[in-house]
């Protein structure tokens, strides 16, 4: 049977994905019960089943809803760079189509997801983002062409980890710094500050343990 809400169907449809998005967001997949998501966007539990069917359907709908979106502008960004980008041209292509774009929004609820690693690998690191990875890897290993590939994988873990840093914590950061958050003022230091960290020395990695 077809819920009563079916009628206005974008309209609920998306009263749910923004409601649990919020709520995954601020307390967790676990904590959150499919009832918690129809009280906050004011719909039944039918209209949940008919749209998503299950919780975890509604996790990977909200996962592509963020990414979707921002996926295509990364590789928009990257080749509206041109043929040689710059490390700083890259680093904003990868980073600002998350931090800047409405998404943004849901900054907590991506963090979660990042944070959490069974859920980031099988959701989204094999169905979102594995392409536009290796898209990135190889721009990064043209313009650094003396970076090993082992230590450029590295390098983008630790961009990809200041990135979900600030995405869990875009909530307190008010709070933390004593001014309101704006990914238009952040994004500028964040990408200097990681292109250095792309440009630094190798690290000097010591293969030999210390006796106990």
């Amino acid at each position: 049977m077809i819920p009563v809400e079916a009628p206005n169907t974008l309209d609920t449809k998306t009263r749910i994905l923004k409601a649990a998005e919020k709520l995954f967001g601020l307390r967790g997949f676990d904590a959150t019960s499919l009832r918690d998501i129809t009280a906050e966007a004011q719909v039944n539990l039918a209209a949940v089943n008919y749209h998503f069917q299950s919780k975890e359907s509604l996790i990977d709908s909200i996962i592509e809803r963020c990414m979707g979106p921002v996926n295509r502008r990364r590789i928009e960004m990257l080749e509206a760079a041109g043929p040689s980008p710059s490390v700083e041209q890259i680093v904003a292509a990868f980073l600002s189509p998350l931090l800047m774009m409405e998404v943004f929004s849901a900054g907590p609820f991506v963090g979660r997801v990042f944070s959490n690693p069974s859920l980031f690998v099988e959701r989204v690191y094999k169905k979102h983002l594995i392409d536009v990875v290796e898209r990135f890897s190889e721009a990064i290993g043209a313009a650094l062409p003396d970076l090993p590939p082992e230590e450029r994988f590295w390098r983008l873990q630790f961009m990809a980890g200041s990135m979900s840093h600030l995405l869990a914590l875009s909530g307190v950061m008010p709070l933390m710094s004593g001014q309101p958050f704006d990914p238009a003022v952040v994004m500028p230091r964040l990408v200097t500050f990681l292109a250095a960290g792309m440009r630094a020395p190798i690290a000097v990695i010591s293969t030999t343990r210390k006796e106990d």
